[in-house]
């Protein structure tokens, strides 16, 4: 008997957005839910431990943590997304270890309160970049264009959501902080086009973000204002 999955999620989470990958990917239905992380509702807290997002659970049983859950999904669904290899699998889930560092330093970009912060990330993001470019150098088979070669990855739907949403700042602000590293830029258009990569948010994700940023104040809403003006 197939597994029932519901998904736990808030609209912009991109932590969520992970597991909503993996089930795409791997073409499994599931029911989603979302949560206003503002007001959580008793039901929600009774399932999930430390109040957050995401939460999936699988025939009333409630697991957490992004990692957890995607770890998880790969032992119970085919097709495996995880290299076969051992060593390769286990140096996969170390760069999945590093993906909250990554997206401290994304999230830099379109949380920035000023000019003053945007700058203090656009120079600090070559030193995680140049780390990753590395990686998709030794790591890949013939070149790519995922992070292992020829297959998503959970590697890939660990690191899609932040290149998601950096790509939307990219188009108003023009850092061109990708440029210096092919590797990873050709990697995040590779993501960014991908079709699990697209089904894993709802339709109008992207005024959603958008939408996020103005009620914080931040500093990049007004570009996304000029840039809606100009259209």
């Amino acid at each position: 008997m197939a597994q029932k999955y519901h998904l736990i999620s808030s609209v912009t989470c991109p932590w969520v957005q992970r597991a909503a990958i993996v089930l795409r990917a791997k073409n499994v239905p599931y029911e989603i839910t979302y949560v206003d992380l503002s007001n959580k509702p008793d039901w929600f807290l009774k399932l999930s431990p430390h109040g957050k997002v995401p939460v999936l659970v699988v025939d009333e049983k409630p697991l957490f943590e992004s990692n957890a859950i995607a770890e998880f999904l790969d032992e119970m669904e085919a097709p495996k997304l995880h290299p076969e290899d051992p060593i390769r699998r286990a140096r996969n889930r170390a760069w999945n270890d590093f993906v909250p560092d990554f997206a401290k330093m994304m999230s830099g970009f379109y949380y920035a309160k000023d000019k003053a912060e945007l700058d203090a990330s656009v120079a600090d993001a070559p030193k995680k970049l140049q780390r990753l470019e590395r990686a998709l150098t030794e790591e890949r088979d013939n070149d790519g264009p995922y992070f292992n070669g020829p297959k998503l990855s959970i590697t890939d739907a660990s690191y899609a959501p932040f290149f998601q949403r950096f790509g939307y700042m990219e188009d108003v602000l023009k850092t061109g902080v990708l440029d210096a590293f092919p590797k990873v830029k050709a990697w995040a258009q590779t993501l960014k086009n991908d079709p699990a990569v697209k089904a894993s948010t709802i339709a109008n994700f992207k005024d959603e973000f958008v939408n996020n940023l103005k009620r914080r104040k931040l500093w990049a809403a007004s570009h996304f204002e000029n840039q809606q003006a100009a259209e």
